[in-house]
């Protein structure tokens, strides 16, 4: 994602753009998928009183104004991403990078419905296996 204006993007979904969640932004958008213990880590140094709650209950603030989104992985803790255009992901077995896979999810979502007549409100698809580094290191 490019780099832009935190403090204007936080406005721009109805939020109050305090530090920790500039700070929040700027994590994302620098490191990617990240869980929330690894956000409570990269920002303690900076904010020394910040607690893991904050990171938590400003973490729900913004994914339900829709300026992060969550990334829910088979048997680990959810990672979040700034929102962006639907898409799927890769996650490494091995070192459990997860990376952005640009699918046209709404292909997807349509067979699934037809196929089920399911009214599908959320996708989440993670591919899983092993990234090249791990691959190769084996």
């Amino acid at each position: 994602m490019e780099t832009y204006n935190y403090i204007e993007k936080l406005r721009e979904h109805r939020l109050k753009a305090t530090p920790q969640r500039t700070a929040i932004a700027e994590a994302l958008d620098t490191y990617g998928h990240l869980s929330v213990e690894e956000l409570y880590e990269l920002l303690k140094r900076r904010f020394h009183s910040l607690s893991l709650a904050t990171i938590y209950k400003n973490i729900n603030i913004m994914k339900e104004n829709e300026f992060v989104a969550e990334v829910k992985l088979p048997e680990q803790k959810s990672v979040f991403e700034l929102k962006k255009e639907a898409h799927s992901h890769l996650q490494c077995r091995s070192c459990n990078r997860v990376w952005d896979l640009m699918l046209d999810l709404d292909d997807i979502i349509a067979q699934a419905s037809k196929k089920s007549a399911f009214a599908i409100e959320e996708a989440n698809l993670v591919f899983s296996g092993l990234c090249d580094r791990c691959k190769n290191a084996q």
